[in-house]
């Protein structure tokens, strides 16, 4: 600091600038400025070394200065990509049976004003709420999957969880009532029965089951009377008769349908309408139809839920994946 001093004050000196009231005007303010504190060559050195330190550290641990984003692993991928093609493919089964359901409701006129009160009875409602369920959860879970949102896939798994527990109360529900099934089911064909013109749907399921049953009616082929169409007292062609599923010999000349066959048959007597049409009701029939059936109907009731299981487990496994921090790759 002396040397500073001394070289400051000869340049200040009278010789070295013009003049000695200028001189002494500005040593004053050199002598300020001299004492003045100027970090040494020590404190240099110090700090050299601490950023030495620093840097030793940061080199060592890089991970603590820059945190490095964890990588999905090959098994992650395979799983998100599973659950992105799992719920593309009911999304489409979905959309399909929306489909089907709308184009069944419009070629029936069935959202018509004169034929809205039918609408609860047509079994197109149920494409159509089906349908649309299952697109819009398999939607969920598409994008959920592909763009790893953990709010979508929240809703997915939430949906799926409502479905299985929906699934499994209704099995246990049936299982419950089990002997109170035979009501309901009678219940379901009367209304089958009663509209029978007026909706093709539960026309062609009447026809199939008693093709395939071999029988007619609820308990007996006499049940055809309650029908409004088929009753004796009905103008029309069809009074007094059934429809030609019930009869033993649908076919005319083993090809063509006779609608005829069963013409004017509730005016016979059973012995004679015996050799016409089955006598039997299909109540009794498809009961015993689903009791032989019943291994299959829970079988695919397994598989069903062990899809459904399948497609949560994936989406629980993006999930923790997303929680373990941002998905890369």
């Amino acid at each position: 600091m002396a040397p500073l001093r001394e070289r400051l004050s000869r340049f200040l000196s009278p010789h070295g600038v013009g003049g000695s009231g200028e001189s002494s005007r500005l040593l004053p303010q050199a002598a300020r400025l001299v004492e003045l504190p100027y970090p040494s060559d020590d404190d240099d050195d110090e700090g050299l070394q601490l950023g030495d330190v620093h840097l030793s550290v940061a080199e060592q641990h890089p991970e603590e200065w820059h945190p490095v984003t964890p990588k999905l692993g090959a098994f992650s991928h395979c799983v998100r990509y599973l659950a992105f093609l799992w719920n593309l493919l009911f999304l489409l089964l979905g959309l399909l049976a929306l489909g089907v359901g709308v184009w069944g409701l419009l070629a029936k006129g069935s959202l018509q004003d004169e034929r809205l009160a039918l609408l609860g009875s047509d079994p197109m409602l149920l494409f159509v709420l089906v349908g649309l369920g299952a697109s819009a959860v398999s939607l969920a879970g598409c994008l959920g999957a592909l763009r790893s949102n953990a709010c979508l896939l929240r809703f997915f798994v939430g949906s799926v969880l409502a479905f299985v527990g929906l699934e499994v109360l209704g099995g246990l529900l049936l299982l419950a009532v089990r002997r109170r099934l035979r009501d309901a089911l009678r219940a379901a064909l009367l209304l089958c029965l009663l509209r029978y013109q007026q909706e093709p749907d539960l026309r062609l399921l009447v026809d199939e089951v008693q093709r395939a049953l071999g029988c007619c009616g609820l308990r007996s082929y006499r049940d055809w009377e309650s029908n409004p169409y088929f009753n004796c007292s009905a103008p029309g062609v069809q009074a007094c008769s059934v429809p030609s599923s019930c009869c033993l010999q649908p076919l005319q000349n083993g090809s063509v349908a006779n609608e005829q066959c069963a013409r004017g048959v509730l005016s016979l007597g059973d012995v004679e309408a015996a050799g016409v049409v089955h006598l039997g009701g299909c109540v009794v029939q498809l009961g015993a139809w689903l009791r032989s059936q019943a291994g299959g109907i829970a079988s695919v009731a397994a598989v069903l839920v062990l899809l459904e299981a399948a497609g949560l487990l994936m989406a629980l496994k993006v999930l923790a994946d997303i929680a373990s921090g941002p998905m890369q790759g």
